[in-house]
């Protein structure tokens, strides 16, 4: 597993999370600036979410918090983590309707990109979704699977992940929208995945599940649902059949150039 200079806070006896002002300003300024961008770019589904878990603006929320909003919405809640979990614990989590969530938040020299998932990438990019029950039916069933899954199927699924939850994009009558929690917490990226630049494919799972992708560039390639109700719809057609087309068709070459070692 990788390493990372973020260390997760951990709780007091009565499970609150005691952070730093200079961390709770840096909530503030993240969320304060991501609100403003995701105007008109965020999809219907996601700022219901918004509206419902009611964030504060000037503190990182308390899980507690956001537990009782997704319980009651989906049966959900989130479960505090390190920065960094393998991935039998990710697949178990999510397989138990528990969204991990790591509680550090970036550090200000890291304000607009970081590669681990903080507090702010987790609760503001994913769990607004998570009170959608499409939305939250797909990602149970995807935990589900990559549990049983085995270490060559789950490079697939990741693929699936990283295409849909995270960096998916979605038609709707008002014109294309964001609904992955990787682009929604970027404000680069949310500007970006909506302009001409990068290539838009409409979605097909096999085609996510071979297509390469690198954690650290904006993407290249978007794939569109055509509704959010189109990952509830996967949710209940056989997935690992189609990780099994696609590892037997392979991947397709990657739109990025390899990343330069260190």
């Amino acid at each position: 597993m990788k390493t990372t200079q973020y260390v997760a806070r951990q709780p007091d006896e009565n499970g609150f999370i005691h952070y730093p002002e200079t961390e709770h300003q840096v909530w503030n300024t993240l969320i304060t600036r991501q609100l403003k961008v995701i105007e008109g770019r965020a999809c219907q589904e996601y700022l219901d979410g918004i509206e419902q878990l009611a964030l504060p603006h000037d503190r990182i929320p308390q899980l507690g918090e956001i537990n009782q909003v997704l319980q009651a919405t989906t049966g959900w809640r989130v479960a505090r983590v390190p920065a960094l979990i393998p991935f039998q614990t990710f697949f178990e989590l999510l397989a138990s309707q528990q969204f991990p969530v790591a509680t550090f938040i970036r550090t200000p020299e890291e304000l607009d990109y970081l590669q681990e998932p903080d507090i702010f990438h987790e609760i503001f990019g994913h769990c607004p979704l998570l009170t959608n029950p499409w939305f939250a039916e797909f990602t149970h069933t995807y935990g589900k699977l990559g549990l049983a899954a085995s270490k060559e199927e789950r490079v697939y699924l990741a693929r699936l992940y990283w295409m849909t939850i995270e960096f998916g994009l979605l038609d709707t009558p008002q014109g294309r929208r964001i609904y992955g929690g990787g682009i929604l917490s970027s404000p680069k990226e949310t500007v970006y995945s909506l302009s001409e630049v990068p290539e838009h494919q409409a979605f097909d799972p096999i085609e996510a599940m071979r297509t390469p992708y690198r954690i650290d560039i904006l993407q290249p390639l978007y794939f569109v649902l055509p509704e959010l109700k189109r990952l509830f719809e996967l949710a209940h057609q056989d997935i690992m059949a189609m990780v099994r087309q696609a590892m037997q068709l392979g991947l397709h070459a990657p739109k990025f150039p390899p990343k330069q070692a260190a």
